[in-house]
């Protein structure tokens, strides 16, 4: 778990033009990803690692749905 003193700064892809997106925030020792439709909710937490190989397997068609 991250210790922070203050809010994340949630960012989201220019390319998102319906507002339900996939927003991410950079800490210091972490990434958090959450769905923009519910901020709300708790949020995913990768180790920087972790989500560089998230990237990799998105970008490499791992999570592709047909």
């Amino acid at each position: 778990m991250t210790n922070r003193t203050t809010a994340p700064n949630w960012r989201k892809s220019s390319r998102c033009a319906t507002g339900a997106c996939v927003e991410v925030a950079d800490l210091s020792d972490a990434v958090l990803m959450r769905d923009s439709k519910q901020p709300e909710a708790p949020a995913l937490s990768f180790t920087r690692l972790g989500f560089n190989d998230f990237l990799v397997g998105v970008k490499n068609g791992e999570f592709d749905v047909n």
